[in-house]
């Protein structure tokens, strides 16, 4: 199975490698958003407060698992290019190295996120009405950030190795999990005491943590491309230091784009509880469309990455250009039938309110016709991350949120005096800039230098040392 799908990666047509490899990841993003869908969909009839207090949480969580995913970028990437190169030696070790960081990262951030969470949503300065209730729900959160990025991690390995549809499977019964415990821990049922908003968070913990415990036996089991063994296990110096040297851009690229939406939420909250609320719905909304560009920049960088590592420079160019054009049309496509269905798309997380409605549905329409944009921008993000070019995709983040959107939506809506509006008018001015910054990046054409194994061979003695071959910076 494994081999199959190595050779369908680096062989043959390249429209039906793409696709074999976006949908299921799509279909499994799909199902993941099934756990965001589940909690609009149960917090709305809590009321705007509850929301909100979803809504201001999101980004600092995000934050958190930012500041450590530039490691398990790293990994994604060597796994992609080592798969690509036949080095089975390496995907294992590069995958227990990975493993093994990642999760020691998110305990200790975990851990302090919980303890500095009162401190946050002062500096974030959350209403009253919406602060007890963010705080239970963050806090929970962060309990489970670890479980959370466990399972992400699983995801992340056996696509590397272009094994995509176990994970899709886990997920759709954790999906169906989280389906029936949301209401059961929000609402109360029997023993259950009603918990509110912070139910929901409860539900996301447990259903994350049967998921990581089965991803992780999986890999021990090591039939699908990847088989860790307690020796990938044990701390490798010399690879933590090189993975901390191609991951740390990513680490800081990902940071920025949480500090971003952090920003974003303090600008919100400033103008009250309603468009809070709008701005938490609609952003909920652009997250569900981006996904299939978010899956398709996920196959990319594993097809990109693999034929890089097995020197095909010239397939993964057509590779990238053939994904950039997907994430464009697919995208493009999305906001039109948002623009076209605003009022209805927004009153099914928030029936009862009307001012929300309202405010969502401006907020959608103003920014929903420019999301082609964001599928170029994912997509050739994702060519650079699989070059290994990682700071290039950090100079496009930053430009991004803080030369373009943030200082755009502070002057609209706080020196201009339009308020939230001016907050939604700087989405669609970011997505146009940002993707044609993107395109000119690509178009200079350096990611394709991007091979990271300098020995394309497969290593034949099994008991030789396992260490990083080199790996250019």
């Amino acid at each position: 199975m494994a081999a199959k799908s190595h050779n369908m990666l680096l062989e043959g047509p390249i429209g039906t490698a793409l696709m074999r490899l976006t949908v299921p990841i799509v279909a499994g993003n799909l199902l993941q958003t099934g756990y965001q869908l589940t909690d609009a969909f149960w917090v709305g009839r809590l009321g705007a407060s509850s929301v909100a207090a979803v809504t201001v949480s999101f980004p600092v969580t995000f934050l958190v698992i930012a500041l450590g995913s530039g490691l398990a970028m790293a990994g994604a990437v060597l796994i992609a290019q080592y798969a690509g190169a036949g080095r089975q030696d390496m995907v294992d070790h590069v995958a227990g190295q990975t493993m093994m960081m990642v999760l020691l990262t998110f305990i200790l951030l975990g851990a302090a996120g919980y303890l500095l969470a009162p401190q946050i949503l002062t500096a974030l300065d959350v209403a009253g009405d919406v602060r007890a209730g963010a705080l239970d729900f963050m806090r929970v959160s962060f309990a489970g950030i670890a479980f959370i990025f466990c399972y992400t991690m699983f995801q992340a390995l056996l696509r590397g190795v272009g094994q995509t549809g176990l994970p899709l499977l886990i997920m759709l019964a954790t999906v169906l999990l989280n389906f029936i415990l949301d209401p059961l821990f929000i609402f109360g049922w029997g023993p259950i005491p009603a918990s509110g908003v912070v139910g929901a968070a409860i539900a996301t913990l447990i259903t994350q943590a049967l998921a990581s415990v089965v991803g992780i036996a999986i890999l021990l089991r090591g039939r699908h491309g990847i088989h860790l063994k307690l020796r990938n296990l044990r701390p490798d110096m010399a690879y933590i230091r090189r993975a901390f040297l191609l991951g740390f851009p990513g680490s800081i690229d990902l940071s920025t784009r949480a500090l971003g939406l952090m920003a974003m939420s303090f600008l919100v909250v400033r103008f009250g509880t309603l468009p809070t609320a709008a701005y938490g719905v609609g952003s909920t909304i652009m997250q569900i469309v981006t996904i299939p560009a978010a899956g398709l920049s996920m196959a990319l960088t594993t097809l990109v990455g693999q034929n890089l590592g097995a020197g095909n420079t010239e397939r993964a160019d057509k590779i990238a250009r053939l994904g950039i054009l997907y994430g464009f049309a697919a995208l493009s496509l999305f906001g039109i039938v948002a623009f076209a269905a605003a009022p209805a798309i927004i009153a099914f997380f928030v029936p009862s309110d009307r001012q929300v409605i309202g405010g969502g549905s401006d907020f959608l329409r103003i920014m929903a016709l420019t999301w082609g944009g964001i599928g170029v921008q994912y997509c050739i993000v994702a060519v650079l991350r699989a070059s290994g070019r990682m700071g290039h995709a950090l100079a496009i983040a930053l430009v991004s949120q803080w030369v373009i959107q943030f200082p755009l939506a502070y002057f609209l809506s706080v020196r201009w005096g339009l308020g939230a509006v001016g907050i939604w008018w700087s989405f669609p001015a970011s997505n146009v800039a940002t993707a044609l910054l993107a395109i000119a990046w690509y178009r200079r054409g350096s990611w394709k230098h991007g091979h990271l194994v300098l020995d394309p061979h497969p290593q034949t003695d099994a008991a030789a040392p396992t260490r990083i071959p080199g790996l250019r910076d």
